[in-house]
């Protein structure tokens, strides 16, 4: 029987709402990527250039450190995997979650929250850090 892990990074609560619902629908288990240090509002102003948000997205080799609650990657055949678009890309901390656990012959699908923006090269951002096949892009939801 497949097993199936929706994991999830949420910075306002609109992609944790979004897993929930996915996980539901799907008789799925839940897993949150959690910052090792939370994000507060002024870290995710994207306007100001010097917020942590803005900095992580200008250096793409940041990799924020995340609380390791073990994603038990090895009992899952299906990961859907979510998170909210920044700068037309996933967040950093997405990477740091793909490059700690073996992927190796999984399915990944993704599914991203965004206010506006659209996937721009999120998967081929993505595939740096996870084998390439198992990445399927799928439909934005719209965070508004």
């Amino acid at each position: 029987m497949s097993k199936t892990l929706v994991a999830f990074f949420s910075a306002s609560g609109r992609t944790r709402k979004a897993a929930e619902k996915l996980a539901k629908e799907k008789g799925a288990d839940l897993y949150e990527i959690k910052p090792v240090v939370p994000y507060t509002k002024p870290d995710l102003n994207w306007m100001d250039k010097q917020s942590r948000s803005s900095i992580e997205m200008a250096d793409k080799s940041s990799r924020p450190e995340i609380v390791d609650d073990d994603a038990h990657i090895e009992d899952y055949d299906t990961i859907y995997l979510g998170f909210l678009i920044w700068w037309y890309i996933a967040p950093t901390i997405v990477n740091t979650f793909l490059e700690k656990y073996d992927f190796a012959g999984k399915k990944i699908i993704l599914f991203a929250t965004s206010g506006g923006s659209r996937w721009g090269d999120t998967v081929e951002y993505l595939k740096g850090s996870v084998d390439a096949s198992c990445v399927i892009e799928t439909s934005t939801v719209n965070g508004r």
